[in-house]
């Protein structure tokens, strides 16, 4: 299995910034896209950004060059580094990762989800 503990979250104000972490452990090297979704009181779940194992990524069109996601794959690491910051972005942030086998069942992964708060 895999295991997914996120940190990084915490109460900012408006245009500050945070980086969020997740290490993955237990069987990791088997992960083979990783990305960042997050839920606001009220809202839909959404994806915010992805990253594969060879680096290509994709944001939502919310956070397109506020946001970067990246990725360690020695330590198991993913990452995601918000700047800006804006209310609308306050929420609980997971992290998420994906095994896709050729053979066998796929996977999806998450974490406990850390809590972000954009306020003044």
């Amino acid at each position: 299995q895999v295991q997914l503990v996120e940190s990084g979250g915490g109460l900012v104000q408006p245009g500050g910034s945070l980086r969020l972490s997740c290490i993955a452990s237990g069987r990791s090297a088997s992960i083979d896209d990783m990305g960042w979704y997050r839920q606001a009181p009220g809202k839909q779940r959404e994806l915010v950004a992805t990253i594969t194992r060879g680096g290509r990524t994709n944001y939502v069109d919310s956070v397109k060059g506020r946001f970067t996601i990246s990725r360690d794959s020695a330590t198991n690491t993913v990452y995601l580094q918000m700047n800006s910051l804006k209310p609308e972005d306050t929420a609980v942030y997971y992290c998420n990762a994906k095994r896709t086998p050729l053979y066998g069942p796929r996977y999806n992964y998450w974490g406990q989800g850390t809590q972000v708060t954009v306020s003044s």
